[in-house]
């Protein structure tokens, strides 16, 4: 009997997570089939019930369900209870349970690009939204603790930290002062929405006083390459964008559910062909 997977979302028609979690079902001979499905947040629960009544082996969220979620599943991993965001479910039994997955997404794709220890090492993140929340908590989970997080809204970065209940030596910062401090981070992680379309050409922060030695990684991945990563690579820094953090986060998923670990260069390839090469 065919096993059945999918993903949650409104909308959920631009999803990458079918086609790539489908191709790797294929490739690896496993008998199921990855299904989107566009649920809105009022049908949110009675999807979650029906899912589990059809037999719904696992299946990924996305925007917006991801913290709405929480209550309507059995069980959560305590890293993504300190998130309060759930991207990944898993069937045990006859149990949901939830689990995100991507911070550790980030880190895989960051350790594959980058290097594999960095425990030491000054980061600053640029922004204070959901995904530098769970970068943020993840980072800290791992035992990297300098961590400083630059925001326009300094009183949102600083709520962050204090949230948090992982511990760690990190300062909330303006975006002027994170400019002037920038000469003093090894890795800078840029997860805001500036850079995509329609506002090609726009950057968080100015990168004038970046290292040339420095790694700068930005989790969009469409475009593949914003315009802060053009400057960073301008100024010779090492650049990355987010398609490895999508890729791992799904890949961790995945592995999650069969107890495989896909081929995550296979999967990159799959998202990038599904792309087609379009910037927008």
């Amino acid at each position: 009997m065919m096993k059945l997977y999918g993903v949650i979302g409104d909308p959920i028609a631009q999803s990458m997570s079918p086609v790539m979690q489908g191709q790797e079902f294929q490739q690896l001979g496993i008998h199921a089939h990855y299904q989107p499905f566009h649920i809105k947040p009022k049908d949110l629960e009675d999807a979650v019930k029906g899912m589990k009544a059809i037999g719904v082996e696992g299946f990924n969220i996305t925007s917006p369900h991801k913290t709405a979620i929480i209550p309507l599943i059995d069980k959560i991993d305590p890293l993504a209870e300190a998130i309060g965001a759930v991207n990944t479910v898993v069937r045990e039994d006859d149990q949901f349970i939830g689990y995100n997955t991507d911070g550790e997404g980030f880190i895989k794709a960051l350790q594959a690009d980058w290097k594999e220890h960095f425990d030491n090492e000054r980061v600053l993140i640029i922004g204070a939204g959901g995904a530098a929340k769970a970068i943020f908590y993840t980072l800290l989970s791992k035992g990297i603790v300098n961590i400083d997080i630059c925001n326009r809204s300094v009183e949102r970065a600083e709520k962050l930290i204090l949230d948090c209940p992982y511990q760690g030596n990190s300062t909330s910062l303006s975006l002027s002062s994170a400019e002037a401090e920038l000469g003093n981070y090894d890795l800078i992680i840029q997860t805001t929405s500036i850079g995509m379309y329609p506002d090609l050409s726009s950057s968080p922060i100015s990168l004038d006083a970046l290292r040339s030695d420095t790694f700068v990684s930005d989790i969009i991945y469409n475009p593949f390459e914003t315009a802060i990563l053009t400057g960073a690579k301008q100024k010779g820094a090492q650049i990355q964008n987010g398609l490895g953090m999508f890729v791992y986060q799904g890949a961790l998923a995945f592995e999650r559910w069969t107890g495989i670990m896909p081929d995550v260069e296979r999967m990159a390839n799959t998202v990038k062909k599904q792309l087609g090469g379009k910037i927008c």
